[in-house]
């Protein structure tokens, strides 16, 4: 019996969104999405959750060494910003452009 691959799921976020992460190691950090794993609900974020690769030595690269590398994410972890105000925003109101909250309603008026 085979088995069955998740079935990729629509998330809040998409590549290319400026995102800050609420929860994890890099806290209260924002970055950019680099990519989105929809069957695995993961997202890497550049410059964020750096992680250390060792590389051992090969054809491609004889030296091998040591690397950083950004490792992917659970996306719960992250929340979209809204780019010009810089305030955390919900699925659906990224997309709106009249303000819907009562604080970014005051900050317009």
């Amino acid at each position: 019996m085979a088995i069955k691959k998740a079935d990729p799921v629509q998330l809040h976020v998409k590549s290319g969104d400026t995102v800050k992460v609420i929860a994890g190691d890099e806290r209260g950090k924002t970055g950019v999405i680099k990519s989105v794993n929809r069957v695995t609900q993961r997202v890497i974020v550049e410059g964020l959750n750096l992680v250390t690769k060792h590389n051992k030595p090969s054809a491609k690269s004889p030296q091998g060494g040591i690397t950083k590398m950004e490792a992917p994410m659970h996306v719960s972890n992250v929340q979209a910003i809204n780019p010009t105000t810089g305030e955390r925003v919900r699925k659906g109101e990224a997309a709106s452009a009249a303000p819907t909250t009562k604080r970014a309603t005051a900050k317009t008026a």
